[in-house]
């Protein structure tokens, strides 16, 4: 197999590894996603969150949060999940180099899994194991 070739085919391996959808979530704890509500199990199904869902039907729904936080206020303290845009990213690069007396071109192509997207996409507060509220980013 051809050196690019085979970059090609690991990279795309590693994206399919990444890509965790609520459906693989749900097959991942099929016993307990099988006691929730037929509404619940919907909404799950289709990566929504609503006030009173668990954190457990919150993780099938949307996966690992970005990050956690913990908010104290008078009323007590919240437990804060924060998700961003996480899908995969592409670029492109061309590269003009020399050394001695050669030269050399290149150019490439980079797949990222997502890294860090400094706009939340949701937000869910938790209070006592329960959501109490969820922030959704409006698009412009």
């Amino acid at each position: 197999m051809r050196p690019i070739k085979a970059i090609l085919v690991f990279a795309c391996l590693i994206l399919l590894a990444a890509c965790a959808t609520p459906d693989s979530r749900i097959a991942d704890n099929r016993t307990a996603f099988d006691k929730f509500p037929a509404e619940t199990q919907q909404k799950i199904r289709t990566g929504q969150v609503e006030v009173g869902f668990t954190p457990e039907m919150v993780l099938m729904s949307l996966g690992e949060p970005a990050r956690k936080f913990t908010r104290k206020t008078e009323m007590g303290d919240t437990d804060v999940w924060s998700y961003h845009d996480d899908s995969p990213k592409f670029s492109f690069g061309f590269g003009v180099g020399s050394g001695g007396r050669g030269s050399s071109v290149g150019g490439g192509v980079g797949v990222s899994t997502g890294g860090y997207d400094p706009d939340e996409k949701i937000r869910v507060e938790f209070r006592d194991g329960v959501v109490t509220a969820v922030d959704l980013l409006r698009k412009k």
